[in-house]
């Protein structure tokens, strides 16, 4: 856990960047700070790693205060992925990872070992990645290089200062997710500074609401979605947002949003015949379903790859159980509450007997809400006609 006590910054010329900040990050979880620009949300990024040092008030890392640390190990210690990535454009994609593993001399075996490790877990193959150069990758995955970078020396806490923001919105999205998936599986203390409120929403466990120097809110996302503390946080979370909280009573049944067909597969399948699946119908994971439609599990693209050589292996032994489904019958805005809370990209529906109904995706979620909230015939007349 991280703490903020007393916190304060000012700088010579009397301006006061951070006001008795008293903050606590939890261990493990994503916390998000957002603010308009110039409220101190990268400041206090900048005081946990001592690139500044404030001006009064104790930061701790565990109960350590970090004063009394050398600054660059402790520097060596955290993790930590910019907006520009910051990769060193004459060393090799290999190098690049095992920078700070170099530093705190590690062997050649160890680091080559660790670099191939993280290629592999964000989708990067080693033998193809390994010895490129920074300049033969796209935004997106130098970004995905930035990040598994920052995890080369397998630090507890990652700080990441609007790291996808310069990337367009495709590639944004995907690392999004990816760092959702990432932290699912690595469990690390992550601080990520972002203006976008989609952003936050999305990746966050907690949110840290900042202005002028000052917290104004705190709260998981839900939360600061149902009780905005002010005008000011209604303001930033934008009417349209509030708008769909306030319309939850009107939402429809699950079963009305549902994708009725969703990729599905038995449990005597292979695994080649799987992935097949997959890439015919474009999807990274697949429900598996017996002869008597009762839905035992999934399985994912990245748990057929790690098995993909064992040829008399079949996706029953390879699937995770699913751990979160909804009954037929559920207001969509549970079902929401459930997406959000757990970071799902889509949700079984089942009913009681666990008979499979039907797949609640991000989609199948979007298309609702363009029709919910859809203009007013006569204002798209009005705007075809200017």
């Amino acid at each position: 856990m991280i703490q903020l006590k007393d916190v304060v910054k000012q700088y010579d010329d009397g301006f006061k960047a951070l006001h008795d900040m008293n903050l606590e990050f939890k261990e493990g979880e994503i916390t998000v700070l957002i603010g308009p620009s110039g409220c101190g949300k990268s400041t206090t990024m900048k005081l946990i790693n001592r690139i500044i040092n404030p001006s009064s008030g104790q930061i701790l890392i565990g109960q350590q205060d970090i004063s009394t640390l050398d600054p660059v190990r402790l520097r060596r210690t955290i993790g930590y992925v910019i907006q520009n990535i910051g990769l060193f454009p004459h060393m090799t994609i290999a190098k690049n990872v095992g920078v700070v593993p170099r530093l705190l001399k590690w062997d050649k075996t160890r680091i080559d070992t660790r670099v191939d490790e993280l290629l592999h877990l964000v989708g990067l193959d080693p033998e193809v990645y390994r010895n490129r150069y920074p300049s033969e990758l796209s935004g997106g995955q130098q970004q995905r290089i930035g990040v598994i970078r920052a995890l080369a020396a397998d630090p507890q806490v990652i700080l990441m200062d609007e790291p996808f923001s310069a990337l367009d919105p495709i590639s944004r999205e995907q690392l999004q997710d990816e760092l959702i998936r990432l932290q699912q599986e690595l469990k690390k203390t992550i601080i990520f500074v972002t203006h976008d409120m989609d952003e936050a929403i999305k990746i966050a466990d907690t949110i840290i609401l900042m202005k002028d120097g000052e917290v104004v809110q705190i709260g998981k996302p839900e939360q600061i979605l149902r009780h905005p503390a002010n005008d000011f946080v209604r303001s930033f979370i934008g009417h349209k947002r509030l708008q769909s909280e306030s319309a939850e009573a009107e939402l429809p049944v699950v079963d009305e949003v549902m994708v009725e067909n969703p990729v599905t597969i038995h449990p005597s399948r292979g695994l080649a015949e799987a992935i097949k699946i997959m890439e015919r119908r474009r999807v990274d994971s697949l429900l598996i379903i017996d002869k008597s439609n009762k839905l035992l599990g999934t399985v994912s693209i990245y748990h057929l790859l790690d098995r993909y050589g064992e040829e008399n292996t079949t996706v029953a032994d390879v699937m995770t159980t699913v751990q979160h489904v909804v009954t037929s019958g559920t207001p969509l805005a549970s079902a929401l509450n459930v997406m959000s809370e757990h970071h799902l990209s889509n949700l079984a529906i089942v009913r009681e007997d666990h008979q499979f109904v039907g797949l609640i995706t991000r989609g199948s979620v979007v298309r609702l809400m363009a029709e919910v909230y859809a203009p007013p015939t006569d204002k798209v007349n009005s705007y075809a006609a200017i």
